[in-house]
């Protein structure tokens, strides 16, 4: 395990001990740490192949590079599904009016292959995991490497959440009920060229937090842009790190500790100047079922009259902040 950081504030701990009883233990010590003060860390010796990531890299790549009117082909739906020309305006999630984000996007959901019986099933509201998943028919390996590389990010985020619940003091099982009909999605962003001036207040994407459970990041090794919020203004490069992944908590396993974690505010700024070159970042948002009841740990000291924060439902807390993040770009 190692106890190096990122500018100080995102630790980079190295998996290659999950295997073993004490290596488990360490690792689930650190990233309680982590957790309880950025919300964000870095993993090292993943075990998650190099060649599938860079295939995964590859086919993304191309598919983002087809002319627009084959990447329409499969857009203009709600949410992460398909393809989106704008990646949304992410600070409407929590409320906050910006322009829209400078990047384009293209989701699917590991629901989106379950029958249409199985995925009407998936709640009774409006939710884009209830969606099947559109395919680009170019470049031809795309639904395989990208359904082999969703396969390795949901079994490395589930021994993550193992490793989380064993650095809550809980069983390392606690979460596995919540999480076997997981509606969790795969999102790639692709941060086009930036020639012209941006828009006061545009970014390639908006400060937010992510609303669900676990995010496991891609981010492309020789590329930057990727900022923590550490405190009330600092903002603090997570660089990208060759072979490893950025993880953070979202809001719901923040609500789910009782506090003890955060979910940090994050964004990706702008090229310092007109740049030609583009960018990719692929998140893995693991979320629990559509129906979970999440109940919050109860809080460590408690204070009188403190309120215990109130039950919510999975799904229907993750399907209002999805309705706020692209309300703008319908």
């Amino acid at each position: 395990m190692s106890s190096n950081s990122v500018d100080g504030y995102v630790p980079v701990i190295d998996l290659s001990t999950r295997h073993e009883a004490p290596g488990r233990a360490a690792l689930a010590e650190a990233i309680g740490e982590a957790c309880r003060t950025s919300g964000f860390f870095v993993i090292v010796g993943h075990g998650v192949p190099s060649g599938l990531v860079d295939r995964m890299h590859t086919a993304t790549t191309a598919f983002f590079t087809l002319p627009d009117a084959e990447k329409d082909r499969i857009a203009h739906r709600p949410g992460f599904s398909g393809f989106r020309r704008s990646g949304g305006t992410t600070a409407q999630s929590l409320d906050r009016r910006t322009p829209p984000d400078l990047c384009e996007s293209f989701g699917a959901h590991v629901t989106g292959e379950l029958s249409d019986r199985e995925r009407e099933a998936l709640g009774d509201y409006p939710a884009t995991w209830k969606l099947a998943n559109l395919w680009p028919q170019n470049p031809a390996d795309f639904r395989e490497v990208w359904q082999e590389y969703m396969a390795a990010m949901h079994a490395l985020s589930a021994d993550l959440l193992r490793l989380c619940a064993r650095a809550l003091g809980l069983d390392e099982d606690h979460f596995d009920d919540k999480f076997d009909r997981h509606v969790s999605s795969l999102v790639a962003n692709f941060y086009y060229p930036q020639v012209d001036e941006p828009l006061p207040g545009q970014l390639r994407r908006g400060a937010h937090t992510d609303f669900g459970g676990l995010t496991v990041l891609y981010q492309q090794d020789d590329k930057g842009g990727l900022q923590v919020l550490q405190g009330e203004d600092t903002w603090r490069d997570v660089r990208a790190i060759p072979d490893s992944f950025v993880i953070n908590i979202g809001d719901l396993m923040a609500l789910w500790t009782g506090g003890r974690w955060v979910s940090t505010m994050h964004r990706v700024v702008n090229p310092e100047r007109a740049d030609t070159s583009s960018r990719l970042s692929v998140p893995f948002f693991f979320q629990p079922n559509h129906d979970a009841t999440i109940e919050p740990l109860p809080p460590l000291t408690p204070t009188p009259g403190q309120e215990r924060p109130q039950p919510v439902i999975a799904g229907e807390w993750m399907a209002m902040k999805m309705q706020k993040l692209f309300a703008a770009a319908r």
